[in-house]
């Protein structure tokens, strides 16, 4: 049997299809989009000569959005109390867990994750309707268990 050729070091890459998203308790299946980053602003520090004499560290500072389908807000709806309003869900975290071709799962966690905007919006000829949501969060937490 002739040895396959792997066309990169990696293999198979991850993609959309090793991630899984869990949000309040479910795992999401009208995900459309997830995005998280943050950041940590740094300077370097001038001081006698050409040359930074070394770096200073500022404020940390992480964002989040999601995209869902309108029948996955319906759902998340649905578990709230009459009049409630997804900005007034209490904060919550969300784990994103991406597998790999071996089988390993690698978990960020999205900490304090509050909804910051609701809504909906849609046209004539849309086939779906989906929103984006802007999440205010406290800090991402990479690579947990």
């Amino acid at each position: 049997m002739a040895t396959p050729t792997i066309i990169n070091k990696f293999g198979t890459m991850q993609g959309w299809t090793s991630i899984v998203v869990n949000m309040l308790g479910r795992d999401l299946e009208g995900i459309l989009e997830l995005k998280y980053t943050d950041e940590v602003k740094k300077e370097n520090v001038k001081g006698g000569g050409m040359f930074p004499i070394g770096r200073s560290r500022g404020d940390y500072e992480a964002t989040a959005s999601i995209k869902l389908y309108k029948e996955e807000v319906d759902a998340l709806m649905l578990s709230l109390a009459p009049g409630k309003r997804l900005q007034d869900i209490a904060p919550f975290d969300i784990v994103a867990e991406y597998q790999t071709e071996a089988g390993a799962i690698l978990k960020d966690r999205i900490r304090n994750c509050e909804f910051t905007n609701a809504g909906v919006e849609v046209a004539q000829g849309d086939g779906t309707i989906s929103t984006d949501f802007k999440l205010i969060i406290s800090h991402i937490e990479y690579n947990v268990i």
